[in-house]
């Protein structure tokens, strides 16, 4: 007797999960108004206090995880590049 796979939806998106496999969301894609914003608000200030991220989120209608997100990537690639030189 087969068990059925697990089901999550995820940004509206159905998705089965094969081989015990974790559910992942699809890879949010950034309007060029919200990586403009977002951007720009990395120019002031690599890190936004709570209150600053979820004024940012509201703004951009973005979840305050994929504000926090980007951000700790873009301050990841950013520290990469300026190793580099």
């Amino acid at each position: 007797q087969e068990r059925e796979k697990p089901l999550a939806v995820a940004n509206g998106e159905l998705r089965v999960s094969g081989k015990g496999k974790k559910l992942r969301k699809p890879r949010t894609i950034y309007s060029s108004l919200q990586l403009q914003a977002l951007n720009q608000r990395f120019q002031q200030t690599q890190y936004l206090a709570l209150p600053e991220r979820a004024e940012l989120a509201a703004q951009l209608g973005l979840t305050q995880t994929q504000v926090k997100i980007w951000f700790q990537n873009k301050r990841s690639k950013y520290k990469k590049i300026m190793k580099q030189g």
